[in-house]
Formats: structure tokens, C-alpha cells, sequence
């Protein structure tokens, strides 16, 4: 069965804590309009919710996500108006943070930055 691409979903959040939130419940009404299994959306799900920590805790104004279905996947899109690029850092066990772009990268097919005019896009690749 060919994975037919939908329009993609854009959402501005603030940079404040209740955003991740904010993000899931878009993220699960796209999943359920776009009929994505529940697994694929319980990954998408933690993604967009460490992307959007990410940027909430790291940038200032207002965060952009985007969710698009492509051919062969979901893409996420986390844009904030920070330039600094996210770098994933050795783990503490002693801390329960430090683990979002660790988690990002076991759940995604691939993810990365590209910078914009006023800051950059954090962006992941989930299969379908």
C-alpha cells in the first residue's frame, strides 16, 4: 500500500512549559486523521515531546511545529529562534535529564538542524 502524502499540520506553541503538551495532543489528532498506527504515534509522540522540551528549555519566543506525512514517513519539525544547534551529551545517572536528542535518535530514521533567518528548525524522520 502506497503512503499517500497529506497536507502538513503547522502549529505555533509558546516557549513555556505546558507547550509539550500542547505538541502531543497535535501530534495525536494528526495520527488519528492520518490513520498512523499507535505505536508510530507513541514514538512520535516522545519526539515531539523532547524536540519541543528542547526548545521551550534552550530558546526564546514563540516554537513552530510542523508535522508533514511523506512518502515513506511522519517528518516532525521543531522551529525556535535560537541559533544554537541541539548537541547530545554524555549521559549522567545520576540526572533524569540529558536523554531527549539520545531518545530522538533511537526513535527517528534520521534527524538533524537547519538553520533559519531567526534561529533554526530541529527536525526527525519517523518511518510509517
Amino acid at each position: 500500500m502506497r503512503n499517500e502524502p497529506a497536507a502538513p499540520v503547522a502549529v505555533t506553541l509558546p516557549a513555556s512549559a505546558g507547550s509539550s503538551a500542547q505538541a502531543r495532543q497535535a501530534l495525536s489528532d494528526v495520527a488519528t486523521a492520518w490513520g498512523l498506527s499507535a505505536d508510530v504515534a507513541d514514538d512520535a509522540a516522545l519526539v515531539v515531546t523532547e524536540l519541543v522540551s528542547n526548545a521551550v528549555d534552550h530558546a526564546t519566543g514563540p516554537i513552530g511545529l510542523t508535522l508533514a506525512r511523506t512518502e515513506s514517513g511522519l517528518r516532525i519539525e521543531v522551529a525556535d529562534q535560537s541559533p544554537a544547534r541541539p548537541e547530545p551529551r554524555p549521559v549522567r545517572v545520576d540526572s533524569a535529564r540529558g536523554r531527549g536528542l539520545i531518545i530522538v535518535a533511537a526513535l527517528s530514521r534520521a534527524w538533524g538542524t537547519e538553520p533559519t533567518a531567526d534561529g533554526k528548525v530541529v527536525w526527525a524522520e519517523l518511518d510509517i
